[in-house]
């Protein structure tokens, strides 16, 4: 009898062609979080400004063929957009 199906334990996970930007509470550990991709750049500002009101958001950038191709500064590190003081 085969084994239930689905993506094996080993295998990386190849993100779409899109935006994606990461989403967690604010004291979890870094990488615990969902991502959430999106097919525009606007679309994911607005996802952003959204979910920022609530939770730490991570903007990972635009991905295509599974690599990220921007929207990361020269350090290599992802741009976080923290809430704003009022």
């Amino acid at each position: 009898m085969r084994g239930k199906g689905g993506r094996p334990p080993s295998k990386p996970v190849v993100f779409r062609d899109g935006f994606y930007i990461e989403v967690r509470n604010r004291a979890t550990d870094p990488g615990s979080g969902i991502k959430i991709r999106k097919e525009t750049y606007e679309e994911m500002m607005a996802a952003v400004e959204e979910y920022r009101k609530t939770k730490l958001v991570v903007i990972l950038g635009k991905y295509k063929n599974g690599e990220p191709v921007s929207l990361k500064p020269e350090s290599g590190k992802p741009v976080t957009v923290k809430k704003k003081k009022k």
